[in-house]
């Protein structure tokens, strides 16, 4: 199994590198100033930012957690993706299944 990844900050790197190793997982990392080799993250970052996080200015980490939880609730489980057939993620689960 691999995972793509960017490189990250280096705290988190080395973590997820231990962790990697132990699950016996390659870390596939893309090349520097390449977002477009991790274009479906890059593409979920645009959405979150443009989405809620520049529309709030937040006063505690507990605001930014309960708007992130709607926001994914409403992503995950009431708007339609083109990408997967025009069901929400939550119905592309249930389909799997």
């Amino acid at each position: 199994m691999v995972i793509r990844v960017d490189n990250g900050p280096e705290w988190v790197s080395s973590t997820l590198m231990t962790w990697a190793e132990k699950q016996g997982i390659a870390l596939t990392y893309i090349q520097p100033g390449k977002p477009q080799q991790n274009a479906y993250v890059e593409r979920y970052n645009r959405t979150v930012r443009h989405e809620w996080l520049d529309l709030y200015i937040f006063e505690t980490i507990k605001e930014v957690q309960q708007i992130a939880t709607e926001w994914l609730w409403t992503y995950n489980n009431k708007r339609s993706n083109m990408g997967i057939g025009g069901v929400t993620p939550a119905m592309k689960l249930k389909m799997a299944a």
